[in-house]
């Protein structure tokens, strides 16, 4: 069972349409830093090869829903960028408060938002084995 929760053969997780959709109704995205020709949600995004986490995301509405296996890089990447004028950035990720990048990154530094139940992310046969959030990264005065 352990394996089960901790282990997959995949780092793509399709967000879920219907709660993209919502989030994009607040949001109005314009970026997805890390997606793929087949999945991204916006007009501009960076597949693997462009490597988001290069890429300035300055001045941007980002959502981001990053590969899982490297959480640390991505949040870590968002709270900088987030610093960048006319910035928001919305992330979809575990829910993983006892992490070193939760409390480094998120807590008191970001609005959180937990989902209710396991997610279904579309690419995936059952829900998510673990509960999820959004943490939200605000530019001073957005």
């Amino acid at each position: 069972m352990k394996d089960i929760l901790l282990k997959s053969d995949s780092d793509e997780w399709e967000t879920p349409q219907d709660l993209y959709d919502q989030l994009n109704q607040e949001f109005d995205f314009t970026l997805d830093p890390c997606s793929s020709d087949d999945n991204h949600k916006t007009v501009l995004y960076y597949t693997k090869q462009e490597n988001g986490l290069k890429q300035s995301w300055g001045g941007c509405r980002v959502f981001c829903n990053p590969p899982y296996s490297e959480v640390k890089q991505w949040v870590r990447k968002a709270y900088h960028e987030s610093h960048k004028p006319g910035t928001i950035i919305v992330m979809l990720l575990p829910a993983r408060t006892d992490t070193k990048w939760f409390q480094d990154y998120c807590l008191h530094r970001s609005e959180i938002r937990f989902i209710r139940g396991r997610l279904k992310f579309s690419s995936a046969k059952y829900n998510a084995p673990f509960p999820s959030m959004l943490v939200i990264f605000r530019a001073a005065g957005m």
